[in-house]
C-alpha cells in the first residue's frame, strides 16, 4: 500500500471520495470538506492510502489548527492532561468522527490501512512540533484504533441517532412506547394550532434571519463571543460552499422568523446541524417540532432512514425514539524519536 499527503480533498476525485465517506457520514463528505478548507483556523491536509493499482482504500482529513474557535474541540477542555495535540485527525466539525476504510476489506488490510493513516497523521504532526488526536470519534471508530495508540479511549459524550422506520412521520410514531405517542402527538398539534407558516426553503434564502436567532441561541449558552455578525458569516460560508444541501425549515409568525433547523440529507441520514429558537415569542413546543417532528417529515419525503440528532440534551432524544452510543477520544503521544503505541 502506498501513502501520500495531499493538500485539498478537491485533488481527489469527488466520486471516489464519496465511496468511503458516503457510509461514514455527512461531515466527511467530499463537499463539506471543501467548504472547511475556507476557514482561516487552521490549515488542512489529506491522508491518503492507495494500492499498487491505484485504488483509494483509506482517507483521512488532517487539520494544523491555528486558533479554535469552538470549546468543545480545544484539547485543554476536554483532554486531561498537558501537552495538548494541536492535529486534529479525521472530522473537525459535527461532532461524528471515523476514519475513512473501505468496506469489504479483509481485517489485516483494514488494520495495515489503518496504521498507515496513524502514522501519517504522526509525520504530518511532527513537522509541526506537535502530536495529533482524533475527536469525537464513534464506538466502532475507536476500537478499531484503539490498539494503535497509547491508552484507552477516552469517553466524551453520547450520541444520539433516531431510527426512521415506514414510510411517514405516522410509522415513526407508531415505533415508540405509547406514552410517547400521546406525548409527540399532543405537541404536533399544539405547534400546528398556533398557526405558524412553517417554509423549507435553502440557506441561502434566510441567512440574516437565521444568524440573528443562531446568534440569540449561542449568547442564551454563554457564548457572548458568536454575535450577529460571526454567526450569519458562519451560515453564509456555509451556504456558499453546500448550496441547495443546505436545507432550513423555519417557523415565521408574519413576517419574523421565530425559529429555524439547517439540516442536511446525506447518505442514509438527515444530519441535524443546527437550530435556533426566539425566546422571546416562544410557541407551544416550537422547538421540538423543529427538532425533531419537521425534519422527520422531510427525511421521510427524501427517503433517509435515519435521524442524526446529535450529542447533548440525550434523554431528550431517547424519549423520541433515540439510540445512544458513545463518543470518544484518541491522542498520540507520540514526537520524534518516541514511539510509544
Amino acid at each position: 500500500m502506498i501513502t501520500s499527503l495531499v493538500d485539498s480533498v478537491r485533488a481527489v476525485p469527488a466520486a471516489e471520495w464519496e465511496r468511503l465517506a458516503r457510509p461514514a457520514g455527512f461531515y466527511l463528505s467530499h463537499r463539506w470538506l471543501a467548504g472547511e478548507e475556507d476557514d482561516p483556523t487552521a490549515r488542512c491536509a489529506y491522508a491518503l492510502v492507495r494500492d499498487r493499482a491505484g485504488t483509494l482504500l483509506a482517507a483521512a482529513p488532517l487539520y494544523l489548527v491555528r486558533h479554535e474557535p469552538n470549546d468543545y474541540y480545544l484539547p485543554g477542555t476536554v483532554l486531561p492532561a498537558p501537552p495538548w495535540p494541536r492535529v486534529i485527525a479525521g472530522a473537525r466539525r459535527g461532532y461524528h468522527n471515523t476514519p475513512l476504510v473501505a468496506r469489504g476489506l479483509e481485517a489485516a488490510e483494514r488494520d495495515g490501512c489503518l496504521m498507515l493513516l496513524r502514522d501519517a497523521a504522526r509525520h504530518f504532526a511532527d513537522r509541526h512540533g506537535t502530536t495529533h488526536w482524533w475527536p469525537y470519534l464513534t464506538t466502532p471508530a475507536a476500537e478499531q484504533l484503539a490498539p494503535l495508540y497509547p491508552g484507552r479511549p477516552l469517553h466524551l459524550e453520547d450520541d444520539a441517532l433516531i431510527p426512521l422506520p415506514g414510510t411517514g412521520i405516522d410509522d415513526y410514531i407508531d415505533s415508540l412506547p405509547s406514552r410517547r405517542r400521546t406525548g409527540i402527538r399532543r405537541e404536533r398539534r399544539a405547534f400546528a394550532a398556533a398557526g405558524l407558516d412553517v417554509r423549507h426553503q435553502a440557506l441561502a434564502d434566510c441567512l440574516n434571519d437565521a444568524g440573528a436567532l443562531l446568534a440569540g441561541h449561542q449568547q442564551d449558552h454563554g457564548h457572548d463571543r458568536d454575535g450577529v455578525d460571526a454567526m450569519t458569516g458562519l451560515l453564509e460560508r456555509q451556504a456558499a460552499a453546500m448550496g441547495d444541501e443546505a436545507r432550513v425549515v423555519a417557523a415565521y409568525d408574519g413576517r419574523r422568523m421565530t425559529g429555524f433547523c439547517l439540516y442536511y440529507h446525506y447518505g442514509a441520514t438527515t444530519w441535524i446541524r443546527a437550530v435556533a429558537v426566539d425566546r422571546r415569542h416562544p410557541a407551544p413546543h416550537l422547538y421540538f417540532n423543529l427538532m425533531y417532528y419537521l425534519p422527520v417529515e422531510d427525511a421521510y419525503t427524501h427517503g433517509t432512514t435515519a435521524l442524526h440528532a446529535g450529542m447533548t440534551t440525550v434523554e431528550a432524544k431517547r424519549r423520541r425514539g433515540a439510540s445512544v452510543s458513545g463518543l470518544w477520544a484518541l491522542a498520540d503521544q507520540w514526537r520524534g524519536g518516541n514511539r510509544s503505541g
